[in-house]
């Protein structure tokens, strides 16, 4: 069974955490959720299988830190 870990604001950012965390041996997929007027998708759920939700939000979470740190260092 698949489970949400994740909801990502746009394509672009799930797709990157999607190839994270396949590079850890994360099993991904990714749902679009939501439309813009114009048609395009809004938002994509990032999900994982149950077995390795808590491998994943470990991975994601680590992601999410190191992503913060280099936001920080370039300002």
């Amino acid at each position: 069974m698949w489970t949400v870990l994740y909801i990502a604001p746009n394509q672009t950012t799930a797709k990157r955490i999607k190839d994270f965390m396949e590079a850890e041996g994360i099993l991904v997929r990714l749902r679009p959720i939501g439309l813009h007027a114009e048609g395009s998708y809004t938002n994509f759920e990032i999900l994982v299988t149950e077995a390795e939700i808590e491998e994943a939000q470990e991975v994601l979470n680590q992601a999410l830190q190191v992503r913060q740190y280099r936001e920080i260092r370039e300002k």
